[in-house]
């Protein structure tokens, strides 16, 4: 009973602090992000060894040098969707109440060609989805200094992390279990975050490709958001790949059109989300795909959008840390794909 009054009281707490909550969570992937492209440019810098006496001073230098490549690689693809991509994205949304009547037409044509019964209002409402999702993103927008500020207390504060945790038990048996979580999650998350971030970029610039070659209008927007909903898992692939299809189905030229950008579209997921993805994740999250699914509901219902987005790097901490203990282990083996966890640390 107390188990479940606590799982009620957390669940309160998330909706009510969603405020606070989703804009340090921005800045928690953020920082990370930063951190898991940081760690790869320092792999083809020299002085790597932090504890080479030697060249620490080197060291700390081109350690900086990697984080501010890091954050120009961020501040690069930021520059690039203010200047390329919104536009489109206030173009289209002009365009939104005539792609619906259109849609609304094809239903009828399909309902008159099949002898089918037609009712436009099962049909998707674009601009309603259209003006939630802008709702969702102008929250996270005005959101954007407190993010800023969160990060650059993460970044300040990320150096006495191990020290305040050595400090915090009086155990050592128990900092050393403390410090091996934090490890494993820091370790696997930023592995996770930078071959998502990798793969999603390979399937945004490639779909971009596809579909200028096409001729498809919008073809950023249509990239972008290959790129941005690919962190969702299935749902966000499924959307992604989905609206340029239909859009290029009822105006963007038809059968012609849509059945080449939807082989191409649905092929480079294939590529990118069913062989490279798992390869290159997999033993990283080693997570059940129905966990994963009913996780993306339950955050999607309680924080919307990036809770959908967040779900999974989430999930993945849940499942490194109930590994650790012998009460909860049976969680991290229900979570997992094939019943295999981490092993404990002593």
């Amino acid at each position: 009973m107390n188990s479940i009054l606590a799982f009620i009281l957390l669940i309160g707490i998330l909706w009510i602090g969603r405020p606070i909550l989703i804009p340090f969570f921005i800045a928690v992937f953020l920082w990370y992000l930063i951190n898991a492209i940081a760690s790869y440019y320092r792999k083809i810098l020299p002085f790597k060894d932090p504890n080479d006496c030697k060249h620490c001073g080197m060291y700390c230098f081109f350690n900086s040098i990697a984080t501010l490549l890091s954050i120009a690689t961020i501040g690069a693809i930021c520059v690039l969707f203010v200047t390329q991509v919104k536009p489109m994205f206030t173009e289209l949304t002009s365009m939104l109440p005539d792609i619906q009547n259109r849609l609304i037409g094809f239903g009828t044509y399909l309902s008159k060609s099949f002898g089918i019964t037609f009712d436009a209002s099962f049909l998707p409402n674009i601009t309603g989805i259209a003006t939630k999702i802008g709702s969702s993103v102008a929250n996270i927008a005005t959101s954007i200094g407190m993010v800023l500020i969160y990060m650059l207390f993460l970044f300040f504060e990320q150096g006495t992390f191990r020290n305040k945790i050595a400090t915090m038990f009086s155990n050592p048996a128990k900092s050393r279990k403390l410090n091996f979580i934090l490890n494993s999650i820091d370790k696997n998350m930023k592995k996770y975050l930078f071959m998502k971030t990798l793969i999603s970029a390979a399937t945004g610039i490639c779909g971009y490709i596809w579909l200028r070659a096409l001729g498809l209008e919008f073809a950023g927007i249509w990239a972008f958001m290959l790129f941005i909903l690919n962190y969702i898992p299935t749902i966000g692939s499924i959307i992604a790949c989905g609206m340029p299809i239909v859009y290029a189905l009822i105006a963007g030229g038809g059968l012609p059109i849509a059945i080449p950008v939807a082989i191409g579209l649905i092929g480079l997921q294939i590529i990118f989300g069913n062989i490279l993805d798992p390869k290159l994740t997999g033993k990283t999250l080693n997570l059940s795909t129905l966990a994963i699914l009913l996780n993306l509901v339950f955050w999607g219902l309680i924080w919307g959008f990036a809770g959908m987005f967040f779900s999974v790097p989430i999930l993945v901490a849940i499942y490194i840390t109930t590994a650790q203990f012998d009460s909860t282990r049976w969680i991290a083996v229900l979570l997992s794909a094939d019943g295999i966890i981490p092993d404990k640390s002593e």
